[in-house]
């Protein structure tokens, strides 16, 4: 199946890093979160993309354009750095359709975008970039045929805990509970698409809102809840997190393997 990755967001809640790379490519470990999440399908054996560019589309380019395997495995080089000779298993060979996509447009028109990229696709798949998990991709595709459904998305709990409140008009607290006590749930970012989603897409619609309220009343919208590990990148707390995670050699979203701890030093 194709993946399409959305990489064309401004990433204002990390301006820190996003005012020179975009949100994508800013780097946990050794490469940029938009690798990681492109090996997390890569293990499963999706190695066609496709990337919606936008803001600084060209480090995004440049990246492709001149990425070395050997940066990301082991290697033996010789001859003064003239030759080099991958070691062990070579990394899965990708297919990256880099398209851009305009600046301003937001994730719907992204997508409509690159409809021509995934015509010939009865389901693909499709993700934000910025997030990880471990989820089992293949019970969720799995899932997703059987139930005849057009759009799927990853359900998670909040990963940061805060206190909800309820109360009346006048403002008088009938209850507060912490969120990871409630059966709250919210998007993933990782979808499942059948291509009749474009059906219901209209120009200028943003994908969860008016396109998923037309697939909510149709009854053709569904939720994968998962539990597992998840964590996006909206914060430089959140970056912090996964980097000490790869530090440990703690890295879920790599199907039965972690990368290598990160050595300082």
């Amino acid at each position: 199946m194709k993946v399409v990755l959305f990489c064309g967001g401004l990433g204002t809640r990390i301006r820190e890093y996003s005012e020179s790379v975009p949100k994508p490519m800013i780097p946990i470990g050794h490469q940029p979160i938009l690798w990681h999440v492109m090996q997390y399908y890569s293990q499963y054996g999706h190695r066609d993309f496709v990337l919606c560019l936008g803001y600084k589309a060209n480090v995004v380019k440049d990246y492709f354009l001149n990425y070395n395997q050997a940066a990301t495995t082991d290697c033996t080089i010789s001859q003064f750095g003239k030759k080099v000779e991958l070691l062990g298993e070579r990394p899965a060979d990708w297919r990256v359709s880099l398209v851009d996509t305009g600046i301003w447009r937001n994730i719907g028109q992204r997508l409509r975008a690159v409809r021509h990229m995934v015509q010939d696709e009865d389901i693909f798949l499709a993700n934000y970039s910025d997030g990880l998990t471990d989820a089992p991709l293949p019970d969720m595709i799995d899932k997703f045929k059987r139930s005849g459904m057009i759009g799927c998305f990853i359900a998670i709990h909040p990963p940061i805990s805060f206190h909800l409140a309820e109360f009346d008009g006048d403002g008088k607290v009938g209850r507060m509970a912490a969120s990871n006590d409630s059966d709250i749930w919210i998007n993933g970012g990782y979808f499942i698409f059948r291509k009749e989603i474009f059906d219901y897409i209209e120009e200028g619609d943003e994908l969860v809102v008016q396109p998923f309220k037309r697939l909510i009343d149709q009854g053709l919208l569904m939720a994968y809840r998962y539990e597992g590990f998840w964590r996006a990148m909206d914060t430089l707390r959140d970056r912090q997190v996964l980097e000490e995670m790869i530090e440990r050699g703690d890295t879920p979203w790599h199907l039965g393997t972690s990368l290598p701890a990160v050595v300082n030093g």
